[in-house]
């Protein structure tokens, strides 16, 4: 197997990129809901139906966007182990 004879220092420099993926969501959320309000008023002043298609648009980038806090929350809640626990073994 490909993974038995490794080399190099990537177990001890690995770094989690669960802060990088909760800036992006963070990001997205509020790109999302700025957005959104800008083409629900678009979509109520003109009549047009592009701009409701948009408002869905964002709508679903904005769900996924607090789903995926929802997960990082919980992932940062459990401990590293993902037991829930966030101290050692019981003694």
């Amino acid at each position: 197997m490909w993974l038995r004879n490794r080399e190099g220092s990537e177990p001890v420099t690995a770094r989690s990129p669960l802060r990088a993926r909760r800036i992006l969501s963070l990001i997205a959320l509020a790109f999302g809901l700025v957005t959104g309000v800008f083409f629900i008023v678009q979509a109520v002043l003109t009549g047009a139906q592009v701009w409701r298609w948009e408002a869905a648009i964002s709508a679903a980038v904005v769900i996924i966007a607090v789903v995926d806090l929802a997960v990082l929350r919980r992932r940062r809640s459990s401990g590293p182990d993902g037991s829930g626990r966030q101290d050692g073994p019981e003694q």
